[in-house]
């Protein structure tokens, strides 16, 4: 099978290019496998890429390379086609719109998947309608604006099929967008190339954006508590963004210098991760969780809240991790200090959670991927060789055991809508 997959970019850091590039490793086993990076902004990617996938940029925006686009007047024009809602969109003019348009029209592949409801949107309108086109999704359909949205559900009904991360985030499009097909694959996350943690360093761990979303101030704040009862465990966290100088004032504030540590932002994070002996995510949105699989493959229990929508799918309550209410700084402390002060339990459950991590093993997600791909493809050569009216008959069916009870097609669609006017 040929696939490729077309990104926003592969030369930064990030959980897409991270999962794509997994992803993408994994199928290369077995299929012919190519990332497209729209953009290029540096000489070379932060991430090591498997030799075996083909890596191509179309738009080079880098200063001073023989071909970038940045002195192209029409390099500060907006697209035509990808959405202005799409919070990249001003990176996106006509030269991208031309370029990813050329390189559609020219693909010899089999399925083509976008990674972004922006790029989605070039793979509906300008992909050959011969190829399977598949939309990725990486957050959720919730946290979108009402405008992307909209423009996503006028475009997502000609791709052959959108993939969430979570089953609760495939309900709300099977909710919102009644008609197009869904399937809740989760990310892949590769074991640790280094031995577990053995859970008895006195660190606690976290890592991610340095953004407001991930509240690493009530992190910061539940950890002042735990270090009055606990003095002899530290913080490390991992990561770097905006919200860096004003947590770095937080831990001044509360005289916590010697015991939380922003460390920068590290690739590969999972030896870094397995040197603790707690995860703490304490996020109010995840679209998924790739860092609670990647310190939980790291044999590391999690203390998480159960923000939307991801964590609640990934840690076992009481086995793997503990969950508690996003934004309630004594309910960290509390779980904090539960699993810091049980030497016992807390290696009982790193060890669960290095058991369980499994499941996102890129070997079983990957088939669970081409199982859709080829379950797409079985039906658009069918399509092309039946009757219309045998294939409406059989669109209810279409992607058999890989998507819920919950997604319809066709007919029970058409009934759906003629119910309810679909929300928005």
């Amino acid at each position: 099978m040929r696939i490729t997959f077309l990104i926003h970019t592969t030369y930064a850091i990030g959980g897409t290019i991270r999962t794509v590039r997994n992803l993408a490793a994994e199928l290369a086993d077995e299929h012919d496998v190519e990332i497209v990076s729209v953009f290029r902004d540096r000489e070379r990617p932060e991430f090591d890429y498997d030799p075996r996938v083909r890596l191509r940029h179309l738009v080079d925006i880098r200063k001073g390379a023989a071909d970038s686009v940045l002195d192209d007047p029409r390099h500060g024009l907006p697209s035509a086609i990808f959405p202005s809602s799409d919070r990249r969109h001003a990176l996106y003019s006509p030269i991208t719109d031309e370029r990813i348009g050329e390189c559609l029209a020219g693909l010899d592949t089999d399925v083509l998947v976008g990674t972004r409801p922006g790029l989605n949107v070039h793979l509906a309108r300008q992909a050959p309608r011969g190829i399977v086109r598949v939309a990725q999704e990486h957050l959720t359909l919730d946290t979108h604006s009402t405008r992307l949205v909209l423009a996503l559900r006028r475009h997502y009904p000609a791709l052959d099929a959108v993939t969430t991360t979570t089953e609760a985030d495939a309900a709300v499009y099977r909710r919102r967008m009644p008609g197009v097909r869904v399937a809740a694959i989760p990310n892949s996350v590769p074991p640790a190339a280094t031995a577990p943690s053995d859970c008895a360093a006195h660190v606690v761990v976290a890592a991610g954006r340095l953004t407001e979303v991930k509240r690493y101030d009530d992190l910061i704040r539940a950890f002042a508590a735990v270090r009055d009862k606990r003095p002899d465990w530290t913080l490390r966290l991992y990561g770097s963004g905006r919200e860096r100088a004003a947590l770095a004032a937080l831990i001044a504030e509360l005289g916590l210098g010697e015991h939380v540590r922003l460390m920068g932002a590290v690739s590969p994070i999972e030896p870094e991760l397995a040197k603790g002996s707690v995860l703490a995510v304490t996020s109010t949105m995840e679209s998924f969780g790739m860092t609670l699989v990647e310190g939980m493959r790291a044999g590391l229990p999690v203390v998480a809240t159960d923000c939307p929508l991801g964590p609640r799918e990934i840690v076992d309550q009481g086995v793997t991790g503990l969950l508690v209410p996003p934004r309630d700084i004594d309910a960290i402390t509390g779980a904090l200090l539960s699993v810091i002060e049980d030497d016992e339990r807390r290696k009982e459950m790193g060890r669960a959670a290095l058991a369980a991590a499994g499941r996102y093993d890129p070997a079983l997600v990957a088939r669970r991927h081409v199982a859709l791909y080829q379950r797409l493809l079985d039906d658009r050569a069918a399509a092309g060789a039946r009757p219309r009216a045998a294939v409406r008959a059989s669109a209810g069916r279409a992607l058999g055991a890989f998507l819920s009870a919950g997604d319809m097609t066709g007919a029970a669609v058409r009934k759906a809508a003629r119910r309810r006017r679909p929300t928005v």
